[in-house]
């Protein structure tokens, strides 16, 4: 039988992303019931699936034919939620990045789950991508010595991250319109909730092979939406990068990894288009480039794989990992906040 899914949440991400794939995955998984706020979307996807549709999170953790819970709320609602379905007794928790947006939250969800022995799973799709497994295997078989990291997007202008950084934080003056980043307040907090909630797209798969943050060296932010954050990690330099197009729909998103050997690049698809896996290619000490077949499946059929596997028990629910990561992300998010702040001090 397959295991009866409750979504929190009935965004962008849900419709386009997460449904698409449970439906692919119909033998494993099977939508039971989708919970909103009150926009009245959960009403519209659940229709569609001829699925339960509540408003609020009371009636889908109390429902008997959800045995596992997919968080997909905005990033602020996450570590309650999981802490709600941990304590309405569910089996296991899938939840959207970020798992949690302070080390209070993190360490509090990640003991509730240890004890309860609930299985959990963050949706960093990129650390599930085939495309990320092969290129890190290449990193550990040469054993290159990874000397820079680069992150960079390109993305069309799309008003879920303008609302990422009006919404649920404490950016009282940006609530009536775009956020004033000439207020360094704004700017710190505008850039802090980015690396929580977009940035951290890339961040556990970076920490995989730089892991610490020593030094901030910069952080800007800027208009509409753009990010430069540079970073030491040890010996590496750890680079962050995004702007978002004003016109077309082109979209790069792009990890680059210099090693003393050679020079891997990995090239993800745009979010929301189900194009396969990541693109890779490594460039050697030659010249040449090599590039690596890709994969049918995204990342995002990855980590609902994943989550099958533990419902299954076939692996271990890694909440160290999970925790070190959620912590990671935590406080590189602080420390490029502090050097906002602090630019505007000297």
């Amino acid at each position: 039988m397959p295991w009866g899914i409750g979504i929190l949440g009935a965004g962008p991400g849900v419709a386009a992303l997460h449904l698409p794939v449970l439906g692919g995955l119909a033998d494993i998984f099977t939508v039971q019931h989708i919970a909103d706020a009150g926009s009245g979307r959960a009403r519209v996807l659940a229709e569609r699936l001829g699925a339960r549709w509540s408003e609020g999170d009371a009636d889908l953790l109390e429902d008997p034919m959800v045995e596992v819970v997919a968080v997909c709320s905005p990033p602020a609602q996450h570590a309650r939620q999981i802490l709600g379905a941990v304590a309405a007794g569910k089996r296991a928790i899938f939840c959207e990045k970020p798992l949690a947006t302070s080390r209070e939250e993190a360490d509090a969800v990640i003991t509730a789950c240890r004890t309860a022995g609930a299985i959990l799973v963050v949706g960093t799709n990129h650390l599930f991508d085939a495309a990320w497994g092969r290129a890190k295997h290449h990193l550990v078989a040469l054993e290159g010595r990874v000397q820079a990291i680069s992150v960079t997007l390109a993305l069309p202008p799309n008003d879920r991250y303008h609302r990422l950084v009006v919404e649920g934080g404490p950016l009282q003056a940006a609530r009536r319109g775009r956020p004033d980043l000439g207020d360094p307040a704004v700017a710190a907090g505008v850039l802090r909730q980015l690396v929580t909630g977009l940035a951290i797209h890339d961040l556990p798969a970076v920490r995989d092979i730089a892991p610490g943050i020593d030094e901030v060296v910069y952080a800007k932010v800027a208009r509409p939406i753009d990010y430069l954050v540079g970073y030491r990690a040890g010996d590496v330099l750890v680079q962050l990068a995004l702007t978002m197009l004003p016109e077309g729909p082109d979209a790069l998103w792009r990890m680059s990894i210099a090693t003393s050997h050679d020079r891997i690049e990995v090239n993800f698809p745009p979010a929301f288009v189900h194009a396969g896996s990541a693109a890779v290619r490594v460039r050697g000490v030659g010249g040449q480039w090599a590039e690596y077949p890709r994969d049918p499946d995204d990342g995002y059929v990855g980590e609902w794989r994943l989550f099958a596997s533990l419902l299954e028990e076939e692996a271990p629910v890694e909440y160290d990992e999970l925790l070190a990561d959620s912590l990671h992300a935590i406080d590189l998010a602080d420390a490029v906040a502090a050097k906002v702040l602090e630019g505007v001090s000297q």
